[in-house]
């Protein structure tokens, strides 16, 4: 079997995701992480989606391996629109108390020399980036963090834990005890998922490149992951799996087929 021949990989501010990185380049971008300053961010939205929704309550924690914990500010959030029923019985905010908060392009613009430095870090990062660009781009700033400074702790937790049945964050806090008080509101959230955070960086910082690498080779990684480390389109990755007879199972959570990262990069070690 063949493989398109030109370059397999792109630069890292291309890559959609850090589960599109090789193994070896995915191990040596979690340990350049470790000596950097993370900003861990967390949200309470209005709803699921950016584009029509709005962020009610933000907290920001800077934070590393080295110094532990150097800042955190958390911000009530007034979004001008009506805080949905099922959003204050999840997160305990209510319209009451978003009312008098201050207005939207005052806490954003508050929070950007914050959020523009460090390693810009949430757990399921791809949901609260969405709901930042948003927010920036309603008061006109265009708001990116490049590839090499973002970090997810979903992506990562599914690397080093894929014994767990979930790595939600409350079952992750649960897991291990962590003492951070209610989930679903934004300052509790961002110390849990900074606690994660150097719990699993300090895993990549002192455990042997092989152990690790062996972890990694069991992550399962969506069609779409996949198809980048093939360097083929979606279309493409389904036949090039049945020939390859690579096992996939479907993920209605993760709406893809899921392969094992070991057994695509080897299938490219094949054809190179």
């Amino acid at each position: 079997m063949s493989l398109p021949k030109k370059d397999m990989f792109l630069p890292k501010t291309q890559l959609p995701s850090q589960s599109a990185l090789r193994s070896n380049d995915l191990l040596a971008y979690y340990r350049d992480l470790c000596e950097q300053t993370l900003t861990v961010v967390d949200l309470e939205t209005t709803g699921g989606t950016a584009r029509n929704c709005r962020v009610i309550e933000v907290s920001i924690l800077q934070a590393s391996l080295k110094h532990g914990i150097q800042n955190q500010v958390t911000h009530l959030v007034n979004p001008k629109v009506p805080v949905p029923y099922q959003i204050t019985r999840l997160t305990g905010i209510s319209q009451a108390m978003v009312d008098p908060a201050p207005e939207s392009e005052e806490i954003w613009r508050e929070c950007l020399p914050m959020l523009e430095n460090g390693v810009i870090t949430a757990h399921n990062l791809a949901f609260d980036y969405s709901f930042i660009q948003s927010e920036y781009g309603l008061i006109g700033v265009n708001f990116r963090r490049p590839f090499n400074l973002q970090l997810c702790t979903v992506i990562l937790a599914r690397l080093l834990l894929p014994e767990l049945r979930s790595r939600a964050l409350p079952a992750l806090v649960s897991h291990f005890g962590f003492d951070v008080g209610r989930s679903h509101r934004a300052e509790s959230d961002t110390l849990a998922c900074w606690l994660l955070a150097k719990l699993l960086l300090r895993q990549i910082q002192n455990q042997d490149d092989a152990s690790l690498l062996a972890l990694f080779a069991e992550q399962s990684i969506t069609s779409g992951d996949a198809a980048d480390l093939l360097n083929c389109s979606l279309i493409e990755i389904g036949s090039i799996a049945k020939k390859a007879k690579l096992k996939a199972r479907y993920s209605q959570h993760r709406g893809s087929n899921l392969y094992r990262r070991g057994d695509i990069e080897n299938l490219i070690d094949r054809c190179d």
